[in-house]
């Protein structure tokens, strides 16, 4: 796979694309993609696992709200990973994450994923290298094995500058509906926003493989961050052309009807 460098991504990069003219665009993505889905959740030949990162407030939840809001809810899943405590703490640090891939059919997003164990670890130096190389060799393990068995793997990378996100905290105390999604530890983290930036791209290099490419979003517009993951993940699924199943004609013959 190419190389990818965070360093070269303009965060307000929307490839000449106007406000205007991406919420006609994701009108159009989400057509597609409705259609596409459920074909996709009807033939049940493959799983999809979307993979959602990015430092607090990038966009990820612009992502589900504006984009996977138009696929069949019956073949979407959406997991929110936090800390592990209890059953989870007492297995290998993967485990939880699998007990959430998708069964062939269905479309899984993980908002935060198993990446969170080795971002956040990296970032306040809780793995020594050569534990942490490990869980990176294992990340990669996991996902192949999951291509193999039929999981197709988009993770999308929100990169957003730190001005930005300062801003998108603030408007959180500000904004009466957006409230809820405050975090002082959102606010803590911020000061070690460039040890993220070098995080995720020591896991860029490691983990962006044939078979679970990573995507660098360019984030600094919450519009554009939809638009972007949509126009991904539909090239992805009409490559897949998903078809429905021809009908069962055992199954005709059992009801006692004639097709046509």
């Amino acid at each position: 796979m190419a190389k990818l460098d965070i360093s070269k991504v303009d965060t307000a990069d929307t490839g000449g694309l106007s406000e205007v003219h991406a919420q006609g665009e994701l009108l159009a993505l989400k057509e597609r993609l409705a259609d596409l889905q459920e074909r996709f959740f009807a033939a049940e030949s493959h799983a999809l696992l979307i993979v959602l990162q990015g430092m607090d407030a990038s966009g990820k939840d612009a992502v589900i709200s504006e984009l996977l809001r138009a696929c069949d809810p019956s073949g979407l899943r959406v997991y929110n990973f936090k800390k592990p405590s209890g059953e989870e703490a007492a297995h290998d640090f993967l485990w939880r994450f699998h007990q959430q891939t998708p069964a062939k059919g269905m479309t899984h997003v993980f908002d935060r994923s198993h990446y969170e164990e080795v971002i956040y670890p990296r970032v306040h130096d809780l793995l020594d290298d050569e534990q942490w190389r490990d869980r990176l060799e294992s990340i990669n393990d996991f996902e192949r094995m999951l291509e193999r068995e039929g999981t197709v793997i988009l993770k999308f990378l929100l990169h957003v500058s730190e001005d930005v996100q300062g801003e998108r905290i603030e408007e959180r105390l500000k904004e009466r509906t957006e409230q809820h999604e405050f975090s002082a530890a959102d606010v803590k983290e911020r000061q070690f926003f460039d040890a993220y930036q070098r995080a995720f791209q020591d896991v860029l290099e490691a983990t962006n493989t044939d078979w679970a490419p990573w995507h660098v979003v360019p984030a600094d517009h919450k519009w554009f961050v939809p638009v972007f993951a949509g126009r991904a993940i539909v090239e992805r699924l009409e490559q897949l052309d998903p078809q429905y199943p021809e009908i069962d004609q055992a199954e005709v013959e059992e009801a006692g009807l004639k097709q046509g």
